[in-house]
């Protein structure tokens, strides 16, 4: 009997132990560094892969057939309006001219004596001295010596006209490339490509923005917003800042509907030719904010299926387990959503979201999920490890 008592004792015992309350764990604080939130003028540049694009280019083609003659340019080099480049061979050009311009002296002599035949049967048929039928023949004689006369000057024309094609000429300022005929080349009309040149003062550069932006654009290019200086600049393709601001040139006419995206060019002075066509470059557009922006060092973002979150530390109280009335101060993180702007590193713009003055976990943001406690410039020990964790380095900036 005592040896049963004593059973029921022990297992009376056993189950108080199971059924009683677990002693209280108080989770440790999190050290965290903080970040207060400040309103401030930000300069900053959206920015554009673009390429840099002659404003205007041809390709030179021969008007007249024959043989290259002459070559009067230097390749790669500034040529100007008007300055001879090519010379196609001019003897039968030359000949040509020549006969026409001795047609047309026969067809004006012609003409001349036409014309005083016709005007002195005309005087003689006014006494019955001639035929009319002869006056009649002579005007009709007359009214051909004239058309033959204006058919010699439209042979001229045509003849000079292939003569001054013979020689090719820049039709613009700008720079001419390498030469694709060689002395003694055949050249064909309209079909063989002597060599292309193309403006290099000023040089455009083409960039592509969202349909989104086109409005902006837009104002900026009836000046219906004033601008801020220096508002284009490029990026060379060696990672130099390009010395010379541009100036919006012009708005494609139409958005791509496949890619939803409108093309803008802009110029730039190019006056030493050191920006060719083609190049690779980054189109910097100075924002237009004049307003103080939030600004927050960009690692303190967080995401998470697509959206942003900073976590902001709250003042709170924890209550004494063994004491409900005795309470300690502490902070708590709150995840709060954000809308970005644009990354300025290593900070970044937050457009929506948080306040100015508002502290910011900027460091241990992966230890911890809304309602944590953190702690700064203090000295935590986990009881788990019965290690300290250093935390003399966090800092409310």
């Amino acid at each position: 009997m005592k040896r049963t008592g004593l059973n029921i004792v022990f297992i009376i015992a056993f189950f108080l132990n199971c059924c009683s309350p677990p002693p209280v764990q108080h989770s440790v604080p999190t050290p965290v560094n903080l970040f207060t939130a400040k309103a401030v003028h930000v300069l900053y540049y959206d920015k554009y892969p673009a390429n840099t694009v002659a404003l205007n280019q041809v390709d030179l083609r021969a008007e007249v057939q024959g043989y290259i003659t002459g070559i009067s340019f230097k390749e790669g080099s500034h040529v100007h309006r008007g300055q001879e480049l090519y010379e196609i061979d001019q003897r039968l050009y030359k000949d040509a001219f020549e006969q026409a311009k001795a047609n047309l002296d026969i067809a004006k002599g012609n003409l001349t004596q036409n014309q005083q035949d016709a005007d002195r049967y005309t005087f003689l048929n006014k006494t019955d001295a001639v035929a009319k039928q002869i006056l009649d023949h002579q005007i009709i004689s007359l009214e051909q010596a004239k058309s033959s006369v204006k058919s010699a000057e439209e042979a001229l024309k045509i003849a000079q006209t292939n003569l001054n094609y013979s020689v090719i000429t820049a039709p613009f300022d700008g720079t001419i490339g390498i030469s694709q005929v060689r002395l003694g080349n055949a050249v064909t009309v309209g079909q063989t490509i002597l060599n292309t040149i193309s403006s290099d003062n000023p040089m455009g550069v083409d960039f592509l923005i969202s349909e989104k932006q086109l409005q902006f654009f837009d104002n900026l290019m009836n000046d219906k917003i004033s601008s801020v200086d220096s508002l284009f600049t490029i990026i060379l393709p060696n990672g130099n800042l390009y010395p010379y601001p541009g100036k919006l040139y012009l708005i494609d006419r139409a958005v791509d509907p496949q890619t939803g995206t409108i093309r803008v060019r802009v110029s730039f002075p190019n006056p030493d030719y050191s920006m060719k066509p083609g190049l690779s470059c980054i189109l910097r557009v100075h924002s237009q904010d004049t307003v103080p922006q939030i600004l927050i060092p960009n690692k303190a973002v967080v995401e998470l299926m697509g959206e942003y979150f900073v976590y902001v530390a709250k003042d709170t109280v924890i209550h004494d387990p063994q004491d409900s009335v005795k309470t300690s101060p502490a902070m708590m993180a709150i995840q709060k959503k954000v809308q970005l702007g644009q990354i300025i590193p290593p900070n970044i713009i937050i457009l929506k979201g948080i306040s100015e003055g508002e502290r910011i976990v900027t460091d241990g943001v992966q230890s911890l999920h809304s309602g944590s406690y953190i702690s700064t410039g203090q000295k935590v020990t986990n009881p788990v490890m019965d290690k300290p964790i250093d935390n003399k380095k966090a800092k409310v900036n």
